[in-house]
């Protein structure tokens, strides 16, 4: 209800009301308003039940003076409670957030209107990627849908947000390859060669089970003794965790759930894999003998064996390892990745035969685009020398 009052002013008498509009949801606190100015209480009886048919009607916008800023922190942390999501996760919508408090931190949530926020993706696509924009534009439709179901607003600025793509020319349709960087058989075994007879303390053990199984990195980083499974001599990979350790600190990792629900899976694997796998775990029960009780007793597969005895090494390590032998062979694109093995392993499974869902399967994906692309670009290859197979069968049928 409404509390009316008198008040003094240097032109005379006045009325104002005072009426509760909110209780803020993110606070706790009560609000209220006020309104001054009104030569009689009639009138300002008059405006204050107007004001109290607009809030029934949603008309108004509850006066929060809460920030863009205040409230992604806040949205974040209901974020990770509601959704049990990963560090990982956390870190990306951080940084999202981040990139959107550039453009929105100080404002008001309630001030925040369509074109303000779509000026803003305007604005960070000037500088960034589409897909980059279109995670942050994810997480500030995420924000207001939140804010929604709070009652911090009444009107959401992203639902007719969009962002803007841009047209590629011919010369642009010509030039550019969607396809990402992997190796053929031949320039595969080259690179594992040079592991082999130059690569540092398991690094041909690491790039080979990479290349061989497809794993995601952090995913071999997790390998344990106990995710190698031997059923009458065939050997399985169990893939049920990965390794995040955002800072490199070799201590200060951690066992997270893989990337997603797909990617929880049980994969059969190469002799070569089974037989490289069981010597570096030998190799481990060696090495916890020697150094006893500093052995990092996890039964890890892929150790660091220098120091931090018995740690997983971590994917940081494995970048730089790879760039080192790159280096040694020149005729390999120096942009490669370990991540490079994967969709290497994608080709390789291809050019085998191998259909597109059992790749998929094997890889953890629901549904990805980078490996229908090199899947179909691998099979067009593999159909063309089909292609020329017959050809020559048929080259003198036609002679006549």
């Amino acid at each position: 209800m409404a509390s009316f009052k008198k008040y003094k002013t240097k032109n005379g008498e006045k009325w104002l009301f005072k009426l509760r509009t909110v209780h803020d949801p993110i606070t706790g606190k009560k609000k209220q308003t006020t309104r001054r100015g009104f030569d009689t209480k009639p009138e300002a009886e008059r405006a204050a039940r107007a004001l109290l048919s607009d809030l029934d009607l949603g008309k108004m916008v509850y006066d929060n003076p809460i920030t863009f800023n205040e409230f992604a922190e806040k949205w974040l942390d209901i974020y990770e409670k509601e959704r049990s999501v990963k560090p990982g996760t956390i870190r990306i919508r951080q940084h999202e957030i981040n990139n959107l408090n550039k453009h929105l931190g100080n404002i008001r949530m309630i001030d925040i209107a369509w074109n303000i926020y779509q000026k803003a993706l305007h604005d960070l696509q000037e500088k960034f990627s589409y897909k980059t924009v279109q995670g942050i534009h994810t997480t500030g439709k995420m924000i207001f849908k939140k804010a929604i179901q709070l009652e911090v607003i009444k009107k959401n600025p992203t639902e007719y947000a969009y962002l803007s793509k841009k047209k590629k020319t011919v010369e642009e349709l010509e030039t550019t390859n969607d396809l990402p960087k992997y190796m053929e058989k031949g320039k595969l075994a080259d690179f594992l060669l040079t592991a082999k007879k130059e690569g540092i303390d398991l690094d041909y053990q690491v790039f080979l089970t990479l290349a061989y199984s497809g794993l995601r990195v952090g995913e071999m980083c997790a390998l344990k003794e106990t995710d190698l499974i031997n059923e009458h001599d065939h050997h399985f990979i169990k893939i049920t965790k990965t390794y995040y350790n955002p800072k490199n600190n070799i201590i200060d990792y951690q066992l997270v759930t893989p990337k997603t629900e797909s990617s929880v899976r049980t994969i059969d694997i190469d002799p070569k894999v089974a037989n490289v796998l069981l010597e570096t775990i030998e190799l481990n029960h060696q090495l916890k003998e020697e150094v006893g009780e500093t052995y990092h007793d996890e039964k890890f597969i892929f150790v660091n064996r220098n120091n931090y005895y018995g740690y997983p090494i971590y994917p940081k390590l494995i970048d730089s390892r790879m760039k080192r032998l790159l280096k040694k062979t020149k005729e390999l694109n120096q942009d490669l990745s370990p991540h490079s093995l994967r969709h290497t392993h994608t080709s390789l499974l291809a050019e085998a035969g191998v259909a597109l869902e059992r790749i998929m399967e094997r890889l953890g994906h629901s549904d990805d685009k980078t490996t229908t692309n090199i899947y179909l670009h691998t099979t067009e290859e593999v159909r063309k020398r089909d292609s020329e197979k017959f050809g020559s069968l048929m080259n003198n049928l036609l002679d006549f």
